[in-house]
């Protein structure tokens, strides 16, 4: 696999055939999974970018009969990967606008608000993030208490379960012993008294 700012010439001997592949702009990172930038100029092995996927393919090509159906091979390969790669960077999308949602909404609204079914969403976005909706949902209640209690000096637990979204204090308390193993006072008391923590945002 090969991207050329510059034209390469091949002289074929009689009997050779040369069946090659164009990609429509864009269609590179999506179907290679590497950015044309990475390869440009350069000759790469294809088993290097799919792996087993390029062995197999090797495999039934050496039984093709005749440069049409390697043609045809070829390309039912690169419109699969296409398209698998377009689906996964929809129900990524999916997953981030459900994730943003799930802050302050229910499930069910949220499923609801984006037009997808409860068990479709649950299905991306266990794909994607890693987890449940109901479980992100669960944590991001979590930190939502935490930052409300930690912008006060003098906190007012009850308030800070209604405005993160918990029933009630007995609630938050209840998550908070399951999630971070101690109640919300003990929590708060170890995080100010803790070293500050330095954040490094991937930007890739």
């Amino acid at each position: 696999m090969a991207g050329r700012r510059h034209a390469k010439r091949k002289v074929l001997q009689r009997g050779q055939q040369v069946v090659t592949a164009r990609l429509h702009l864009g269609m590179h990172r999506a179907v290679f999974g590497v950015s044309p930038a990475e390869v440009a100029d350069r000759v790469v092995p294809l088993a290097d970018l799919w792996g087993e996927d390029a062995v197999q393919l090797g495999d039934r090509l050496i039984e093709a009969k005749g440069a049409r159906e390697v043609a045809s091979m070829i390309e039912a390969v690169i419109l699969r990967r296409h398209a698998a790669a377009r689906m996964h960077e929809a129900h990524t999308r999916l997953a981030l606008e459900a994730a943003a949602r799930l802050s302050t909404d229910r499930v069910g609204e949220v499923a609801e608000a984006l037009g997808v079914s409860e068990r479709n969403l649950r299905r991306v976005f266990r794909e994607a993030i890693g987890m449940s909706p109901k479980e992100f949902a669960r944590l991001a209640r979590f930190h939502r208490a935490l930052r409300e209690a930690s912008a006060s000096d003098r906190v007012d637990w009850a308030g800070v379960a209604v405005a993160s979204g918990y029933y009630d204090q007995a609630h938050l308390i209840a998550e908070f012993r399951e999630i971070a193993g101690v109640t919300p006072r003990t929590l708060l008391s170890e995080l100010h008294g803790a070293a500050p923590v330095v954040t490094v945002a991937a930007t890739t």
